[in-house]
């Protein structure tokens, strides 16, 4: 271990280890999150609303409310004593699960939100081991993927303990929970080791610090046309993979498929490898700009993919299964790349002192905010569609939209891009005429 862990951040072992260290712990942090999903607690309604829809509502609250105040709180994280706030916050995460077992329905919906605030803010807490670096790239996209392939997984896992135990659809997140813990435990102390980004990193990627309310205030105001329309773009992309991966469950027994946990795996698996090899292959793009603009492909990729797949389900020419993984496709192709290169190397290309954190959760923020609406508009605005209708006609739109969006940002950064490259010529012209 003592050979692999070293501070040469250049070394492949080291990209390698890191990258398979944050996967693995994001996965079991995964596990105290989404394995309600897999229950669809048939005919339960809460004040004549479904009941599911209101855990989801509730949990998603938590995770918003955990963006907002992860501006400042992860912008500001310190780089001591991350594991054990990584422990704690899961802690309480997994001990929210155990009141809502025991407290009677409805009274136990208040603890989807206590247990979605704490994981809310997990993320930039582990994205901070990884940024930096000139392997962010490779890493930041094996960390993404985690939640691909630990959504699917933890739904198995889910199910295979309902199905083979006979565990109660309340107990089932607790006892998920208790099969992760220990492992977890395991990776936080992997993550312990990795050591800081070196010089060689800083050189390439810039220095990451703490942002004070001014240096944020100072950032935003420097790109805000282009950061809204991003904000915008991962708003749509946060919508789609939240019912996605919430009604999931629901979508399939709409379409016919009944008591298969292993669906879940077997359609995100696939998804998983596909991004995991489209973003991790950045990392060979030694030039920021042309990686940052490489992103933005990535993302029209994404939102065409997501948009024709659906019309061509609509239209029976796509079977269920291949249109699953397919949006699933489309949708983490526009969702990962900004929780995994496109701020980090944003912040490359311009050349700003601090950290992706920040960016990741501002962005985050009115993501969530835009996903609760949706759930708000379907069930408390009456808005009565089967959830696979109410989805592939919410992805046409805004995929289409969303392609407009993203032609706007690639062009707003390379106009950006440009003026700054302009003004340095301009500088280094001055500076050697002064110089003869």
């Amino acid at each position: 271990m003592s050979d692999l862990i070293k501070k040469d951040g250049s070394n492949a072992k080291l990209g390698i280890y890191i990258a398979v260290v944050v996967f693995l712990a994001y996965t079991m942090i995964f596990g105290f999150r989404k394995s309600f999903t897999v229950a669809t607690f048939d005919g339960m309604q809460v004040a004549g609303y479904s009941y599911k829809t209101i855990l989801v509502i509730c949990q998603v609250l938590g995770y918003m409310l955990a963006k907002f105040y992860g501006i400042r709180y992860i912008a500001e994280l310190k780089r001591t004593g991350r594991g054990a706030v990584i422990l704690l916050l899961t802690a309480i995460s997994w001990l929210s699960w155990l009141f809502f077992a025991i407290v009677p329905v409805p009274y136990n919906v208040i603890f989807l939100f206590v247990n979605g605030f704490p994981l809310g803010m997990l993320w930039g807490v582990v994205f901070s081991y990884v940024e930096g670096r000139k392997s962010t790239d490779f890493i930041g996209a094996t960390l993404a993927v985690s939640f691909i392939f630990a959504s699917g997984f933890v739904k198995s896992v889910g199910g295979w303990l309902m199905l083979q135990f006979n565990i109660s659809e309340f107990w089932v997140p607790f006892f998920t929970g208790l099969a992760f813990f220990p492992p977890l435990l395991f990776f936080v102390y992997l993550m312990e080791k990795i050591p800081p980004p070196d010089e060689e990193d800083e050189l390439l990627r810039t220095r990451r610090v703490v942002m004070d309310k001014e240096d944020r205030r100072r950032f935003v105001g420097s790109f805000l046309p282009g950061l809204v329309a991003c904000i915008i773009i991962y708003c749509f992309a946060t919508i789609f993979r939240d019912i996605r991966d919430n009604f999931s469950a629901e979508m399939w027994k709409e379409m016919g498929y009944f008591n298969q946990p292993a669906i879940f795996s077997k359609t995100e698996t696939p998804v998983t490898l596909i991004i995991l090899v489209l973003i991790g292959s950045m990392v060979l793009i030694k030039n920021n700009y042309k990686a940052l603009q490489t992103a933005h492909v990535f993302i029209l990729s994404g939102f065409a993919i997501a948009g024709i797949s659906t019309l061509l389900f609509v239209n029976g020419t796509v079977q269920p299964l291949y249109w699953m993984m397919l949006v699933g496709l489309g949708l983490y192709m526009v969702y990962i790349p900004f929780n995994a290169v496109f701020f980090d190397r944003l912040i490359s290309t311009f050349r700003y002192t601090g950290n992706v954190g920040f960016l990741i959760y501002l962005a985050d923020s009115f993501g969530y905010v835009g996903s609760v609406g949706v759930l708000f508009s379907k069930e408390i605005f009456t808005v009565k569609l089967n959830w696979v209708t109410f989805f592939s006609n919410s992805v046409i739109w805004l995929s289409a939209v969303g392609l407009l969006l993203t032609v706007f940002s690639m062009l707003y950064f390379r106009t950006k891009y440009r003026r700054l490259a302009e003004a340095k010529a301009e500088l280094e012209n001055a500076i050697q005429a002064e110089a003869i």
